[in-house]
């Protein structure tokens, strides 16, 4: 008897969700953004475009009454501010100003293309410095950009050390762990050490601060040296350190300062620790949205289909050794591939004989470890590297993606 048109094709869809669970995130996420940038663009064109109309009256008015003082006809006007606006875009301003394209001022510019700020006070204006930015741009930026994937490896293995620190130290107040524990081969019989990981939500809580602390401070900085105001400085901060860079505040650009040298590099202190700390706050950030996708996700399940779910059900009772099989089956990690279902084994070794079912069992699971590990040793994978690359929704991914996966207990299954 053919099962109904429908329950096929849910049955199809579940057969087919490992393969299509990436490629339906992806749309989530696209959806999203694009929902995400069309409420963005709401409520500023709601808070900026009374102002960019009033800008516009206020300029218009003082251009007529300039034409009309000073006698001179708004084309004539016109095309002399068109050669201002080139002036500027060359980098000149009416204001005394940094030269632009001596060493320091070079070097300020390298460091903005490099890390994809891109301010755009400076740019080339010959041909040869174009073509050069292009090559100098490919190189640079991919090697920033490792840097910043080096960074955020480092980062985030610092803050799994710290906080594994404080929580041993708090299972020894609690009285779980003896005073004389100290971590090596030991630590594989203490059950609350083995496998912790720190929570991407603490990790997440712990940057988010120091971002802020670092904004703050340097906010505080700007304040006094640049004389913006504060929010200014926090507005500037925020878009420097994420690589925004609009370009309408840009630090370090005046001729002199009081204690020029010490404010250049406390510039470009503040600005290298942020933006690596602003990319690996993104980073940690992206994981908690994907978990939100991985939610939604669930919740579009085929969960209209009974039959479905009885059928799988029952395939699931069908290829369990045990009755508790399932709920094994539901914790087991790969690396425990050596173990032996408790139930089976033991009335193994007592002699009892076993059903046919658990045999077939048996030897469908020492198929599936014998070709895991021909696999591994084929590619040269180590054993703990390819190890549930897909758990919790969460591939090896490549980039800032991979290094923190399996670094944070929500990419991971080991706890």
């Amino acid at each position: 008897m053919m099962p109904p048109r429908g329950a096929a094709g849910s049955c199809r869809r579940r057969r087919l969700a490992p393969l299509n669970e990436d490629n339906g995130r992806f749309l989530l996420l696209a959806a999203l953004i694009a929902a995400y940038l069309s409420a963005g663009a709401t409520v500023f064109s709601a808070l900026e475009s009374p102002s960019e109309a009033a800008a516009q009256l206020r300029w218009n008015r003082t251009l007529h009454n300039f034409s009309r003082i000073f006698n001179i006809s708004l084309p004539e006007l016109r095309a002399f501010l068109r050669s201002y606006e080139a002036a500027m875009a060359a980098g000149i301003r009416v204001d005394a100003l940094r030269p632009r394209w001596d060493f320091p001022g070079a070097f300020y510019f390298v460091g903005t293309v490099v890390s994809t700020i891109g301010f755009g006070m400076t740019t080339p204006a010959t041909v040869a410095g174009k073509v050069f930015l292009i090559i100098y741009g490919l190189f640079g930026c991919a090697g920033t950009i490792l840097f910043f994937n080096l960074f955020l490896e480092r980062i985030i293995s610092l803050l799994a050390f710290i906080m594994k620190a404080c929580h041993e130290r708090q299972l020894r107040r609690s009285g779980l762990l003896p005073p004389n524990f100290r971590r090596g081969p030991a630590m594989s019989g203490v059950g609350s050490l083995v496998g912790w990981k720190p929570s991407v939500y603490h990790v997440m809580l712990i940057l988010g601060i120091f971002a802020i602390t670092l904004s703050c401070c340097a906010s505080a900085m700007y304040t006094a040296v640049e004389g913006w105001n504060y929010i200014d400085s926090l507005y500037y901060c925020f878009v420097t350190f994420s690589t925004i860079g609009f370009g309408d505040l840009v630090s370090s650009q005046n001729a002199v300062y009081q204690n020029q040298g010490l404010y250049r590099f406390g510039n470009f202190i503040f600005i290298l620790m942020g933006v690596c700390c602003i990319y690996s706050l993104f980073n940690v950030i992206s994981i908690v949205i994907k978990q939100v996708l991985n939610w939604v996700l669930k919740k579009f399940e085929c969960r209209c289909c009974p039959k479905c779910h009885k059928s799988s059900a029952r395939l699931g009772r069908r290829n369990a050794i045990t009755p508790g099989a399932r709920l094994r089956r539901r914790n087991i990690s790969m690396d425990a591939d050596g173990q032996y279902d408790s139930d089976t084994e033991g009335r193994r070794l007592s002699g009892e004989m076993i059903s046919m079912r658990e045999l077939t069992a048996s030897n469908k699971v020492s198929l599936a470890i014998l070709q895991k590990q021909l696999s591994e040793t084929a590619n040269g994978y180590p054993r703990n590297v390819c190890i549930n690359t897909r758990q919790n929704g969460f591939s090896a991914g490549v980039g800032a993606l991979a290094i923190m996966n399996n670094r944070l207990a929500e990419t991971s299954d080991s706890r």
